[in-house]
């Protein structure tokens, strides 16, 4: 340093502080619209939220506060804001359509078809009106809308969302594929894809299918969690684990959007440990929920707890036949009566047909 020739501050440093002044004054704020274009809706609602803390807000700051929060999961705020923009006179009338979208993702599906039918006419609306029809199973309003679906993009996987939903896997991944072919990098289809599959029982399958999206994405939730119950099929459920641990230790933004389904899956994956924690509040968030926990039950020999969880199901799949069956049967036998085994028949023959 004793041998300093050049100046550290001033004319010939090339480190000047005017310099560093000039720097900072270069530097540009981000927009919302820089973050939502790079789908960093995190960022997007913290400088939102800046914006109106500091009364910086624009008139459209209310609707794009609502749009993040419903991108980032949270539903409930969401709604909250649509339903503040209703109230106003200006209120454009398309928030009606956003609005039932929060209330169809949170499960209130009465509140969301009537603010469905409140707002214009549209693609989206009709979409969003299909899927409720299947709600209500409603199956003259399903096919009305139905027939009013195109043969675009946004219409043809709503489509195939219902074919899924009615346990018809093989129409959806034919509806995948077909999109698929056309736009090779719409990557997440193939999550899709492999979710039929995996329904379809072809493990092998739907594990190469989701190896092109994790390629890209190898932190997504879903796709490491539809990864990890491909595993507890194929190996075992410690196998299972260790994916969602990695994807646990990692942190992924992604993560909190799953979390209930992964809770749920660890007790699957753990032969049932910490049922009675996890799953009873779960029961009318994810389907799988009230399943497993009848048959915790069973396993536990609480026949009636089982049958009392059971009793109002509507069977629509194969395993809720044969689940709802057993349980009538096992009722029917500890309690001695002839009364309720007609309706481990009844179960069993509708599933066989």
């Amino acid at each position: 340093m004793l041998s300093r020739t050049k100046p550290a501050v001033g004319p010939g440093s090339g480190n000047t502080v005017s310099s560093a002044k000039d720097s900072k004054k270069k530097r540009k704020l981000p927009k919302v619209e820089d973050f939502l274009q790079m789908r960093d809706y995190t960022g997007a609602l913290t400088l939102l939220e800046f914006n109106r803390n500091t009364g910086k807000a624009k008139e459209e700051t209310n609707l794009w506060f609502a749009y993040t929060a419903f991108h980032l999961g949270d539903y409930k705020k969401s709604m909250e804001e649509y339903l503040a923009l209703t109230k106003s006179e200006a209120c454009h009338p398309d928030v009606w359509i956003n609005l039932a979208c929060c209330y169809f993702f949170l499960g209130m599906y009465k509140e969301g078809d009537e603010a469905a039918q409140k707002g214009p006419k549209s693609r989206l609306q009709n979409r969003l009106l299909f899927h409720l029809s299947h709600k209500f199973n409603d199956e003259k309003r399903l096919m009305g809308y139905h027939q009013a679906l195109q043969d675009i993009i946004e219409d043809q996987l709503s489509l195939a969302a219902i074919h899924y939903l009615r346990s018809h896997y093989q129409e959806a991944i034919d509806i995948y594929k077909r999109i698929l072919l056309d736009n090779r990098d719409y990557l997440a289809l193939n999550v899709y894809v492999a979710l039929c599959y995996y329904k379809l029982d072809y493990y092998d399958v739907s594990q190469e299918v989701l190896a092109v999206y994790l390629q890209h994405y190898p932190d997504s939730a879903t796709a490491v969690n539809l990864k990890a119950c491909n595993h507890f099929r194929l190996y075992n459920g410690k196998a299972a684990e260790g994916e969602l641990k990695t994807l646990q230790e990692t942190a992924s933004p992604s993560f909190s959007f799953a979390n209930d389904l992964i809770k749920h899956n660890l007790v699957v994956f753990r032969s049932g440990e910490g049922a009675l924690q996890v799953l009873p509040p779960l029961v009318d968030v994810i389907p799988e929920a009230r399943l497993n926990l009848v048959i915790y039950y069973l396993r536990q020999d609480d026949v009636v707890e089982a049958y009392n969880l059971i009793k109002d199901l509507e069977p629509t799949t194969p395993q809720e036949y044969i689940l709802k069956g057993v349980v009538n049967a096992a009722l029917g036998q500890e309690q001695g009566s002839v009364s309720v085994l007609p309706m481990f028949v009844i179960y069993c023959g509708l599933f066989c047909k």
